[in-house]
């Protein structure tokens, strides 16, 4: 298995997503962030070496491929841009990455994995889009890995809500990613988002604490 400081470097050659949608909230993530939160999955619970794994919304695939490097048995990445599931398959051969994409709405997804990584849309262009992954997540998943906005508002909600879905957080993680200028209102060349990282185990899963 790769140290998280190579897993870093090799995600840093990735492309970006090639022609991200405001609507979607298609933000690629900066590979330091994404090292790190794979890392937390891969080795401070072991919930990726030797595991079935799936990225929902994967976009250009660097939550997948970091999964795969850190030696995942099966990783699945799906997302409904095409041009981004292009981008990512090009990722994922430039480095080594052995991951499954699909190009589809994350309902399309069926079966059963042991750990499912996903960063979201936040809900700011529209509201509830994250609970739609969330719900697709603890369907089809045992353990859940899920990048929210940090805000005590988001914790409050998301502490009552996850619950009525069938889930149970065990663990909250602080992470600061940062984000490309992405769009045409972006005045800045990069932004620091503060965000929470959830370790999220559905009903009748007992994970490791």
């Amino acid at each position: 298995m790769l140290r998280r400081k190579h897993v870093a470097i090799l995600l840093s050659q990735l492309e970006p997503i090639p022609s991200p949608r405001l609507e979607w909230e298609s933000y690629t993530i900066d590979a330091e962030s994404a090292a790190t939160i794979v890392y937390i999955a891969a080795h401070e619970h072991d919930d990726i070496a030797g595991r079935s794994v799936i990225d929902l919304g994967c976009g250009s695939g660097i939550l997948a491929i970091a999964a795969s490097l850190f030696g995942a048995e099966w990783v699945v990445g799906v997302d409904i841009d095409r041009e981004a599931i292009k981008a990512a398959v090009r990722n994922a051969s430039k480095v080594g990455a052995k991951v499954d994409f699909i190009n589809g709405d994350i309902a399309c997804i069926i079966g059963h994995f042991d750990t499912a990584l996903m960063n979201p849309p936040f809900g700011s262009w529209h509201r509830g889009a994250d609970i739609n992954f969330l719900r697709k997540a603890l369907e089809i998943s045992n353990v859940i890995y899920s990048l929210h906005k940090r805000s005590p508002s988001t914790r409050n909600f998301l502490s009552r809500f996850i619950p009525e879905l069938g889930g149970a957080v065990d663990r909250i993680y602080e992470v600061d990613i940062v984000i490309g200028r992405t769009f045409n209102f972006h005045k800045k060349m990069h932004y620091r988002v503060k965000a929470d990282l959830y370790r999220i185990i559905s009903s009748g899963h007992k994970g490791s604490a």
